[in-house]
């Protein structure tokens, strides 16, 4: 019984360390898609351009649906090793909410790359 309980608090640390990972990619995917696009931000407070402003639109909006995707594989995790039927609850309405979110910036981007195309 003693190796269960091992290996189940094993389990629980190596879930432990994967959320606080993807939590932390997460923030990384969503800094860095700014950092890379600052160039281009500063540039259209300067010179407003339509194309421009699309492309930058469009990266954003990548960085932030992949880090929704980290952050929702996180709370997953979190849920699994510590699963109550509040935790399934507060999950389950995050888990909408990203979705929803994600689904509109997938729409955004599909527009944005149409947008861009035609130009």
């Amino acid at each position: 019984m003693e190796f269960i309980e091992h290996l189940e608090e094993g389990l629980v640390y190596i879930a432990t360390l994967a959320k606080i990972f993807l939590e932390a990619l997460g923030i990384i995917t969503v800094t860095m898609g700014i950092i890379i696009n600052l160039h281009h931000i500063i540039y259209l407070c300067h010179h407003p351009n339509n194309h421009i402003y699309n492309i930058v639109r469009t990266r954003v909006a990548r960085s932030l649906a992949l880090a929704l995707e980290f952050q929702l594989g996180a709370d997953i995790l979190a849920t699994t090793v510590g699963a109550t039927y509040e935790s399934l609850g507060k999950l389950a309405i995050i888990a909408i909410i990203r979705t929803f979110l994600n689904y509109f910036l997938s729409k955004e981007i599909k527009e944005l790359n149409l947008d861009n195309h035609n130009h």
